[in-house]
Formats: structure tokens, sequence, C-alpha cells
């Protein structure tokens, strides 16, 4: 039997099975062993049900050992953040006000799909409240810590995901972004995490977030991100946001590399004070697209920081699931987001109007912009991964103000145009750092081919944290 099965991607797990080399249970059993002998340190999972992983692997061996597995991911363990209904699990959002007992009846869109597609679910990880900021902590499930360093954050909101991924809890994560939630932890863990264009994966309910809201895949290798969205993207009619499916297979084409695109590179967006670290190892990574054949200009979108529309947003969808909480509710929010509700109270509709109509007004000048190019390319954060517990680095107790520090996420959650964090090095403390690949809109299939084109030039997905 191979060793670190729960090291192994989903594309090689598929294989193995195949070969009857090892079973779906050899694997589940090694996840379920990885995270026991982990979780002390990391805090990464809010969820787990060994007998109901082990069942659903069990099953997927009868399947495999008749020659009829469901798909490419039959078997294939899966990391569920708490944001998305898994049937007969209590998806509590990462809240004390959401109420365990009560019937957990339905899957979201992309569990269904999973389940359909015969992938095994390890557990559910970690989130803040609600998904409402970019690190990974809160009253109901504690610090979620980063493997690299324990005394860092992996980011957020879908930081479990992240930690899970890194320390080989499983291939495969689902995760949210409405500011930046998958490609922020992606970024400070050194995992691949993509942001799909708004609507290619449905989503149910909708985010009280709203539009800027995206469900997505996050893996340690761009292929397998690839095979999770042909399963995700699948229809779903709960969802009316959601695109036309199109039935594109998202692994046709990963290899064709970059060789005469044209890729923008804004190491700054115009605006943005960046590590030296980061940025070196970013413009690096570049210089690799540019050797393999990409057509690199650097310029910048010529927009302004739009984190005045982005709050006005996000503050909102805040307070229109938290905003009539009985007192005694309210005092058991994170007490970071319970001012968020309390600043929200302020917002008028106007406010609203207006901040959407900047929206609007910013999305036109993407599309237009993007019309001259394939992709663009920014460094995924300014800054390596900093203390756990902290809601943003400069001070612990700004309250809110998260997007601050992670200026390059939320422009496209605004735009909702596809992007993805791919690992492109370390910093001289050994930390991570992100390269953010942005797509035009519906173009979700050239950001992983981008991705792809990186992460086979490089090592940097080969990283395991120290110790593991």
């Amino acid at each position: 039997m191979a060793k670190d099965l729960n090291w192994l991607s989903a594309s090689k797990l598929g294989k193995g099975y195949g070969k009857q080399d090892f079973s779906p249970v050899d694997v589940a059993r090694a996840c379920l062993a990885q995270v026991r002998a982990q979780e002390p340190r990391l805090n990464a999972m809010s969820l787990i049900d060994e007998t109901m992983t082990l069942a659903m692997a069990n099953a997927s061996h009868k399947r495999w050992k008749k020659g009829e597995p469901l798909s490419p991911l039959d078997g294939v363990p899966v990391l569920v953040k708490d944001l998305l209904l898994v049937k007969g699990w209590p998806t509590l959002r990462g809240s004390k006000t959401v109420p365990r007992d009560q019937p957990w009846e339905d899957d979201a869109p992309s569990v269904a799909r999973l389940r359909e597609a015969g992938a095994v679910f390890i557990g559910m990880t970690t989130t803040p409240e609600f998904g409402w900021k970019g690190v990974t902590d809160g009253p109901l499930t504690g610090i979620t810590r980063n493997p690299w360093n324990t005394d860092l954050t992996p980011g957020g909101s879908s930081g479990g995901s992240a930690a899970g991924l890194a320390a080989g809890y499983a291939p495969l994560a689902l995760g949210t972004d409405g500011g930046g939630s998958i490609r922020i932890p992606a970024g400070f863990t050194g995992t691949f995490g993509h942001k799909p264009s708004f609507g290619r994966v449905p989503a149910w309910p909708l985010s009280p977030f709203g539009t800027v809201a995206h469900v997505g895949p996050m893996s340690r290798r761009v292929k397998d991100s690839a095979l999770m969205m042909n399963a995700i993207t699948r229809p779903d009619s709960r969802d009316w946001f959601s695109c036309a499916y199109d039935g594109a297979d998202y692994t046709k084409g990963l290899g064709k590399g970059v060789k005469g695109l044209r890729i923008a590179y804004s190491p700054r967006l115009g605006y943005v004070d960046v590590n030296p670290d980061i940025a070196a190892l970013v413009k690096r990574a570049v210089d690799v697209l540019a050797d393999l054949g990409a057509e690199i200009k650097e310029v910048d979108p010529g927009f302004s920081d739009p984190a005045d529309c982005f709050r006005v947003i996000w503050f909102s969808g805040a307070r229109s699931i938290l905003g009539a909480l009985p007192p005694e509710k309210k005092a058991l929010l994170d007490p970071a987001l319970a001012d968020v509700v309390e600043q929200a109270a302020s917002i008028t509709v106007q406010d609203l109007f207006d901040a959407n109509r900047a929206r609007g007004l910013l999305g036109t000048q993407m599309r237009l912009f993007m019309d001259g190019f394939d992709a663009l390319l920014t460094p995924t954060l300014p800054i390596p991964a900093f203390g756990a517990g902290l809601l943003q680095p400069a001070d612990p107790d700004a309250k809110g103000k998260w997007v601050n520090w992670t200026p390059f996420t939320y422009p496209f959650n605004l735009t909702q145009q596809p992007a993805a964090s791919v690992p492109c090095g370390f910093t001289a403390a050994g930390l991570p750092a992100g390269l953010h690949v942005i797509g035009r809109m519906f173009d979700d299939k050239t950001v992983l081919r981008i991705s792809e084109a990186f992460e086979q030039a490089t090592d940097f997905h080969k990283a395991r944290p120290p110790g593991y």
C-alpha cells in the first residue's frame, strides 16, 4: 500500500482506486488519523463524524470493486466549510446564534453535486461567524491556526479548509469567497484556491452578503480544483442567480500552457503598499510566466480603492441577518461583528444604491480593461500571515476593517470575475506567498490554465509545512 495516502492528489487517488492499490476506506482512515493527530494544534475542524465518513468510503469501495465509480472524484476525501449545508450535519455558520437542534435535511448545491460524484466527506471546517472576516476565529470554535506557524492565522474566512489542506487532512475542500475568503487563506497557507465567476457554481441558500459571495474549490493541486469544478458547476434550480450550465470540462486544455496569452501585471493596483518580500516573490512568478511565453504588460487597471463601496454592501449584508437579533443572542456574537452590525445601522437606502452604482461602474471598467488581456496578475495579499486571533495586523483593536489589509481580493468580488491564488514562494521567514490570477468574466478555464502552467514550472506546491 502506498504511504502518505492522505497527501495524495485527487487524480492520483482515482488511479490508485482503479488499480486497487488501495481503497477509499484506506484513504479515509489515513485522513481521519491525520485530523486526529493535528487538530489539537490547528483547530481547523468544526465537525468530525467518523462513522459517516467511513460509511461513505465503504460505499465508494464497493463501487470501485465493481468497476462502477460514479465519477473521477468517487472516494476522494473532501472538507466542507461550515457555511454550506450538509444533510445530517449541523451547519452552524461558526455562530452560537444558530440553533443546533433543528432538522438538517438539505445539501447545498455544491455539497449535493459532490455527494452525487461519490466524494467522501471528512467533516466540516471552521469559519468566523457567517464568514464575516478575513481570519478564522470566533466564539463558537475558537482560534484556527496556520500549519506553517501555529502562532499565525491561516486567514479566512475559509481558514479551516485551507489549514486542513495544508496539514494533509484531505486533497480537496469547499470554500466560500465574499471578499477574498478562498484566496486569502490559500495565500497564507501555500495552497490553491479558485473563486469562480459569480453564478458558475450554484449556491443555496443565497449568502446574506448577496452577489459578492462565491462558492469554489480549494486544493493542493490546480488539477484537483479543475476536477472539482466539473462536479460543482452542475446545475441546481434552487439558485436563481446561477449561470446556464455549459457542460464544460475544466480539465480539458488545462495543460496548454501560456504561450501567446496577453497578461496584465499590476504589482500594486496603483495604490497598495506591498511587503518587499511578497513583491519580489510575485515579480519572480510573473517572470516565470513570461519565460513560458506569456506576453506580459505591466499596467494598472486604473481604478481607485473601492473599499468604501465594498463596506457598504458587506456591512448591510451583516445587518440584514443579525440586526434583528434579540439582545441575549446579540451578546453571543463576536464583538467585532456586533460592532459591524451597529455601524451598519447608519447606512441609508441611498448609500446602498450609491454603492451599487459605484460597483456597476467598476464592473464596466474592468470588463473594458479585460478586453485587452486574457488575465490580470497581482499579489494575492500584500503581507504574509500575521498573528492568530487578530482581526488585522496593524491594529488588533480595529473593528470591522479587515478589508484594509486584503486590498487585492475584494475588488474582484465586486466585479464578480474569476480569480485564483496559486503558491508562488516563501518569504525570508518561511511563510507562503500567493500569485493572484484574475480572469475575464466567465473565463474560469484560462485562470486555471495559467495557474496550472505556473504550478508545473515550479515546486512550491510540493512543499509541506515544517514537521509534516
